[in-house]
């Protein structure tokens, strides 16, 4: 299996967005996903949603799934969002997700590309879930930005932005060159309809000198221009699945390890302390359902 990089036991809400001046990265985000993703839907997910940063973007949607790797991003997503009925909370892994296919109509992954080793896995793996018809919104962080060209031609930095490898410049962090990017969507199955660059004026003497609301509405005045070149450190890619069929198979969840749609909802009594269990009849791995929340990254031991 591919590296993985997790947040669980992080204060990744407090430690990297609230209070750290990033309220100019947010509202551009925001801005790029509001225009790429359908506004309204059957089902939607986000792929690392985290505490539920982008969750109210989405009430449009009848049904909400927000997935992470941390178990504990979801706890504070659950708190965060309060008492929703449309939004189900699961934690699994972008390599192995326990959905069955074709189930979604919108998804959505922002801030996490970066963080993956494989992603012609990831990609292949978001590719079966998604409906023929669906849309992903697809985000990934950029090695050929203006200031990494000017870095490099001051040979201020050793790593060429012109050459297509993913750059992993600390553990399970990296940067991707948009073309290489975009081979990657068309090998697994996507063809790119829209592409937003995003974060142009993301520099600390910038948001410093000038409102943040300038800097947002220049943002928003050049991110179309990303369906001609990519030269910020965000793209933002809205893709549909190249793939024909229907409506998924039966079921919702399906086994990550086994990949059996056959799974038995069993009630636990008030003191077992893992929650309800759902059990694979096809290979008998017990998942968790606990305080709101399934647990699909490790199954319980028989």
């Amino acid at each position: 299996m591919p590296r993985i990089c997790d947040y669980e036991g992080s204060r990744y809400r407090t430690d990297f967005w609230e209070g750290q001046k990033r309220e100019y990265e947010d509202h551009v985000e925001r801005i790029a996903l509001q225009k790429l993703l359908p506004p309204s839907g059957e089902r939607l997910i986000e792929i690392g949603a985290g505490f539920g940063r982008l969750a109210d973007l989405y009430q449009g949607y009848q049904q909400i799934v927000l997935t992470d790797y941390a178990r504990t991003q979801l706890e504070e997503a659950r708190a965060y969002l309060g008492d929703d009925d449309r939004f189900t909370y699961v934690v699994a892994d972008v390599y192995q997700l326990p959905f069955v296919d074709n189930l979604f109509d919108a998804l959505t992954m922002v801030r996490v590309m970066h963080h993956l080793a494989d992603v012609p896995a990831a990609l292949t793996e978001l590719h079966r879930i998604i409906a023929p018809t669906g849309t992903a919104i697809i985000e990934h962080a950029s090695k050929f930005h203006l200031k990494s060209l000017l870095r490099w031609a001051l040979c201020r930095q050793k790593w060429n932005p012109f050459d297509h490898t993913p750059l992993e410049f600390v553990e399970l962090n990296f940067d991707f060159h948009p073309a290489w990017m975009r081979r990657q969507f068309v090998a697994a199955g996507f063809q790119i309809n829209n592409i937003r660059t995003v974060s142009h004026y993301r520099l600390d003497l910038l948001k410093r000198l000038l409102p943040t609301s300038w800097l947002v509405t220049l943002d928003r005045l050049a991110q179309p221009t990303g369906n001609w070149w990519q030269l910020t450190p965000s793209v933002f890619l809205q893709a549909r699945p190249q793939k024909t069929g229907g409506t998924p198979p039966p079921g919702f969840f399906r086994c990550p390890k086994c990949h059996s749609a056959d799974l038995l909802r069993q009630a636990s009594p008030p003191e077992f302390s893992q929650g309800d269990l759902l059990i694979c009849q096809c290979c008998q791995c017990r998942w968790t359902f606990k305080n709101g929340i399934y647990n699909f990254k490790t199954p319980l031991l028989v």
